[in-house]
């Protein structure tokens, strides 16, 4: 279970690891630029590490130029990004462009601790604020379960060459239930 604590700038996030009594914390916060450097060491050792089972060689190759730490810079100015971090160094990301969940990756060594879930929760937090009904990813075969499990379902296959990206959606209740207590 993830306990939540106030802190000045982001949401403190606590969880016990597997084995013993270590806590983990992690801050997730809005990304600065100073993170894009992180952003991409994040990104680009996931592709290689975790997404590479799934893709070949030539699909993480390309996919990886576009996360070179001034393509992320870019990025930064264009999207809504969060970063999770554990002593200053960024442990994962995720991003808000409209609609669209983009960019969520979570260091190797940090999987399955619940950042992604943490993670989620702010873009998700970012986007009923701005009015989002149903959030969009187009997300990777490798992290199908992980947004399954989040409750999105997927609409359909789009392809970029042999690179598959499964297209899934979810209505955001929040949005639903907040607009029917305002108008009765």
């Amino acid at each position: 279970m993830i306990l939540l604590l106030a802190a000045a700038r982001g949401r403190v996030f606590t969880q016990p690891r597997w084995k013993g009594d270590i806590v983990v914390e992690y801050l997730i916060r809005p990304a600065r630029p100073d993170d894009a450097e992180g952003i991409s060491r994040v990104v680009v050792t996931t592709l290689c590490e975790t997404n590479a089972k799934d893709y070949s060689e030539e699909v993480i190759a390309r996919v990886k130029q576009g996360f070179s730490p001034s393509a992320v810079s870019d990025l930064l100015a264009q999207r809504l990004v969060f970063v999770a971090v554990n002593d200053d160094v960024v442990i994962g990301t995720a991003s808000l462009d409209g609609r669209v969940v983009r960019t969520v990756f979570i260091e190797p060594g940090w999987q399955a601790r619940g950042i992604g879930r943490a993670l989620m929760i702010e873009v998700e937090r970012a986007a009923i604020e701005r009015g989002v009904v149903t959030l969009a990813v187009p997300s990777s075969v490798t992290a199908e379960p992980f947004y399954a499990k989040l409750g999105f379902i997927s609409i359909r296959d789009s392809f970029y060459g042999e690179e598959r990206t499964i297209i899934m959606e979810r209505p955001l209740l929040a949005v639903e239930n907040a607009t029917r207590g305002a108008h009765p």
